[in-house]
């Protein structure tokens, strides 16, 4: 009963966060009558006030790479002796100095104007980080000593050069899982499966929690923190559509989860995202997805269920022909899972270090609140289902762990840079928060099992004088 119900709860916040979302954008896009033909009324003043000279630059717009300089050209004519009766500044200026910037500082000089009444000239341009910005031309000392910006103004975006450390990161990662997926396959109990499969209490749950609760999540989520920027409401939605991630699989693992649920819940998600992410595309999500041109990337997510799958068959392969290979498999599984771990997060981080500079606390709070709510909704629906622990810590990970890689490729395919780079900051947040609780529980379950050990002592004594020993403190 509470499942349903909090579900309903949830779509009922959403749907009111998005009705004060439709309703600030129809007041901020209709204004009052008295208030839009006063601001007009100044726009045409402030136009009327401004030089009329005639700017352009060469070339019409400008693309760069980060920590790179081009040559811009500028040319500005029509400037008449009265203009510079004030002898006033004029200068190329970056609408956003941290995104572009001018290394010599964009001052035109002004006595080679006075000469010709023209100035062609040209300036360095200077990309310093991901985004886009304007240049424009910036008088200083203008009539009545005022400064004004002349409305013609040059794009610029700075993207980000492809490296090959990102080449080596995917591919190492990839073979990684692979190897692992191998030996999860050497340690799937089939009879167990089945068994899972013909009374799926456990896989129902973990579907609605990851199909229904997680959209509706990270739906409300986006719209709350990111009102004014629908790239990062899309970067936010993608990573709550998404499929489970792999790594749950891992995290099921190290924990001490159900192992054969988890990978169960996690075939069905990847499988069943090719109907439920165009679902949730066209319907809730339509109003978000109108701004960019998206498609569905139904070949990087069967690449990922085919990556999943034949490992997995592998490995099953090994357990029925070569069962000694199998054991030996299944007892290095724990530690290589933890190793694995570490890889992606250290490595992730490296590689992206450029994103950290654009981390807000919204951002963080986007990375935070997504997979650890997720965990919560998840372990709740299943305890309140009665599942063991085992089974509820599987659907908790399984929920909360959402497939970052598959809503990076979703941004990057959808959208221009550098917006591509600029939105996977959302799902970059998520992946880099998601293990924290995960790794926090888990040294709590260790130092419980260290403490409980001191305690009460190892349960199997190791020798007969050990036993003897114990036995006299019965006695006694």
């Amino acid at each position: 009963m509470a499942c349903p119900l909090l579900s309903f709860v949830v779509f009922v916040a959403v749907v009111a966060l998005q009705l004060a979302a439709l309703c600030k954008a129809a007041l901020v896009a209709n204004p009052g009558p008295l208030t839009g033909g006063t601001a007009k009324q100044q726009q045409q003043q402030q136009d009327d006030d401004l030089p009329a000279w005639h700017i352009s630059y060469s070339p019409a717009s400008l693309q760069l790479h980060m920590n790179t300089v081009q040559t811009l050209g500028l040319r500005i004519e029509g400037i008449t002796a009265s203009d510079l009766a004030n002898d006033p500044t004029i200068q190329l200026r970056s609408g956003r100095d941290h995104v572009a910037t001018l290394p010599g500082g964009g001052l035109v000089p002004v006595v080679e104007i006075k000469q010709s009444g023209v100035f062609d000239g040209a300036f360095n341009v200077s990309g310093v980080f991901l985004g886009s910005t304007t240049l424009f031309v910036e008088v200083r000392g203008w009539q009545n000593n005022r400064t004004v910006s002349l409305p013609e103004e040059l794009p610029i975006t700075v993207i980000r050069e492809e490296r090959v450390i990102d080449k080596v990161f995917t591919a190492s990662v990839a073979v990684l899982v692979s190897i692992l997926y191998i030996n999860f396959g050497a340690a799937l109990d089939l009879p167990t499966l089945k068994a899972i499969m013909v009374r799926p209490i456990g896989p129902v749950i973990g579907f609605l929690a990851q199909f229904l609760f997680m959209p509706l999540l990270s739906y409300g989520l986006g719209h709350l923190l990111f009102p004014d920027s629908y790239e990062l409401q899309l970067g936010l939605f993608f990573t709550g559509v998404s499929p489970a991630g792999g790594a749950s699989n891992i995290w099921t693992v190290v924990l001490g989860g159900n192992l054969n649920l988890s990978l169960a819940m996690t075939t069905i998600s990847t499988l069943a995202a090719f109907g439920m992410m165009p679902l949730w595309i066209f319907t809730l999500g339509r109003n978000i997805f109108d701004k960019g041109n998206l498609g569905v990337p139904y070949r990087n997510i069967a690449t990922f269920a085919i990556g999943l799958v034949v490992p997995l068959g592998i490995g099953l392969l090994i357990q029925r022909f070569r069962p000694r290979i199998a054991r030996v498999l299944v007892r290095i599984l724990k530690p290589m899972a933890a190793i694995l771990i570490l890889f992606i997060v250290i490595f992730a981080v490296v590689t992206n270090l450029y994103l950290f500079e654009l981390f807000s606390w919204q951002i963080i709070v986007a990375g935070l609140g997504l997979p650890w709510i997720g965990y919560i909704f998840g372990y709740l629906a299943s305890k309140g289902a009665r599942l063991p622990t085992a089974d509820s810590l599987a659907i908790s990970v399984e929920t909360g762990i959402q497939n970052t890689g598959i809503a990076i490729f979703l941004l990057r395919f959808s959208l221009p840079q550098p917006e591509a780079d600029l939105t996977t900051v959302v799902p970059v947040s998520a992946a880099i928060m998601t293990p924290f609780p995960l790794m926090a529980l888990y040294l709590i379950l260790k130092l419980r099992e260290r403490c409980a050990l001191r305690e009460h002592g190892p349960l199997i004594p190791k020798d007969v004088s050990q036993q003897q020993v114990l036995a006299n403190d019965e006695t006694t």
